[in-house]
């Protein structure tokens, strides 16, 4: 079990809570170390006078703030501890309000908050069950690591999760930040449609556990080649599609590619739909739709591109696409294919399976 990288108490008016916080998340982004190349030798940084090129002493630096012309405000570490916050051991909670009414924008790091004590357990329950009754979130104070934070404190199933905020004046404008201002305008009835059918096409239920770092997999699979000796096979970048028309277009074929994808993920289209009809409910009726539209459109069927498969439906994947589908229906040697050679085995292994 984690250690408390924090303990302290939530104040809640007139009631006080011993708690501790722990972290919520464990990044799993690979980390490498800087060698020499040729050697296992390590590469240092040190701290030197760019004017003088000398190596400075870590108690000889102090900070300075650019005030522009080349000239800086020099402000001492000692100066500097003069305005931080005192040890503060305290969630101040300031104010409650409704967590539809928090832009996820100011969301920073998230925490979990609980009890450390077995007489803090009821008064950190009730605070719990009077906020997921109320709808609210606290909104509270507090100093880690000599920073005072703002931050949310919510419900989170049984225990309440801290999340580090953003102040106001660090959020930027985004009509002030975007050089293209977004606009609706001149959009049609049809393609609207059309983008709410893709929209259909692509929504599931929310599930953390389908979306994987993909990119830290396949470092970790290039060091595993690597330590077994084996040789590196750098893929080629998937292809983009050049052939697009208009965004009528991009529409249309968006949302046939889905079908076709979705098709391809789960095999023969009716087998999927049998017993699970059912059970697939408002996603299998929005998949349904949105392979009506496509052939409306000028489109194929989800249905029939399946069962074309060296037509157009592998032809519009790209390589990323092809390798999973290729990965689904278990055809040997497909990390070594080129896009093409991809699209020639998972034509013929479907083909086989039509057979």
């Amino acid at each position: 079990m984690a250690r408390a990288i924090w303990t302290g108490s939530i104040n809640f008016g007139l009631v006080n809570i011993p708690v501790g916080l722990y972290s919520a998340v464990s990044e799993k982004t690979i980390h490498f170390h800087q060698l020499q190349r040729g050697t296992t030798d390590r590469i240092r940084y040190k701290r030197v006078n760019e004017a003088t090129g000398d190596e400075v002493d870590y108690a000889d630096i102090v900070k300075g703030y650019d005030v522009g012309d080349g000239s800086f405000v020099v402000v001492d570490p000692k100066e500097l501890e003069s305005a931080e916050p005192g040890p503060v051991r305290t969630i101040e909670i300031e104010d409650f309000v409704d967590q539809a009414d928090i832009n996820p924008i100011f969301y920073d790091q998230a925490y979990y908050v609980g009890p450390k004590t077995e007489a803090a357990a009821r008064p950190y329950a009730l605070l719990i069950e009077a906020m997921r009754a109320s709808g609210r979130v606290a909104i509270a104070r507090f100093v880690l690591r000599s920073k005072e934070h703002l931050v949310a404190l919510r419900v989170d199933g049984d225990v309440l999760a801290l999340e580090t905020m953003y102040f106001s004046d660090e959020i930027r404008d985004p009509m002030a930040e975007i050089e293209f201002q977004p606009s609706v305008e001149g959009a049609s009835e049809r393609e609207l449609k059309m983008a709410q059918s893709l929209i259909d096409s692509m929504s599931v239920k929310w599930d953390p556990t389908n979306y994987r770092d993909r990119y830290r997999e396949r470092v970790e699979q290039l060091i595993e080649q690597k330590l077994e000796g084996r040789e590196t096979i750098v893929p080629r970048r998937p292809e983009k599609d050049s052939n697009i028309v208009n965004l009528m277009d991009a529409l249309q074929r968006s949302v046939a590619q889905i079908g076709a994808k979705r098709a391809g993920r789960d095999g023969d289209e009716e087998a999927a739909a049998g017993d699970s009809r059912k059970e697939a409910g408002s996603g299998s009726e929005s998949a349904a739709k949105a392979a009506a539209n496509a052939k409306r459109s000028g489109g194929t069927s989800a249905k029939s591109r399946a069962a074309e498969p060296q037509g157009e439906q592998l032809a519009m994947l790209n390589r990323e696409e092809l390798y999973q589908l290729a990965q689904d229906i278990k055809v040997p040697g497909r990390s070594k294919m080129s896009r093409d050679e991809l699209e020639h085995a998972v034509a013929k292994a479907q083909a086989r399976q039509a057979s």
